[in-house]
């Protein structure tokens, strides 16, 4: 295992511990511990603990400065947050991560799932970049507004 799976799997522990999904971090605390430098945590949080994943950061920097890792209630769809999805460049990777922690969650059948990952698809989305990725956020905000309005 390496030392980003280290990083992560301690954080994963932490917030199941925890009696509501959430933690807070001293980045360089978690550097000592680990023998690492602060930016390996950063890259940890950053690619592991995405809002495409299930997750909210938010973060303080200088001397006091911590990380909160909130993991969103799995039970409700309603809960993710659409504002930070809204008018910023959505990949397409990104976006089936969000449709797969969606349907891994049974927060969508598998019909859906697929219906939602053609539309968001590149070779659909004919455009350049970066107006590709900022169309594939606002049709992904769309349909998770639509499915939110259902439940």
């Amino acid at each position: 295992m390496n030392m980003a799976d280290l990083i992560e799997k301690h954080i994963k522990n932490l917030l199941n511990n925890s009696n509501d999904n959430q933690v807070v971090l001293r980045r360089n605390e978690l550097a000592q511990i680990f023998g690492c430098a602060p930016s390996q945590i950063n890259y940890v949080i950053q690619t592991r603990f995405s809002v495409e994943k299930g997750y909210v950061i938010e973060s303080q920097r200088g001397g006091g400065g911590f990380v909160r890792v909130m993991r969103l209630d799995l039970s409700k769809v309603q809960d993710l947050p659409l504002k930070d999805l809204s008018n910023r460049a959505v990949s397409q990777r990104q976006a089936l991560d969000i449709i797969c922690w969606l349907r891994d969650h049974d927060l969508i059948s598998a019909r859906e799932a697929r219906i939602m990952s053609r539309a968001v698809d590149r070779a659909v989305l004919e455009l350049p970049l970066p107006e590709r990725d900022l169309l594939r956020s606002r049709l992904l905000v769309s349909m998770l507004t639509a499915i939110i309005a259902e439940e």
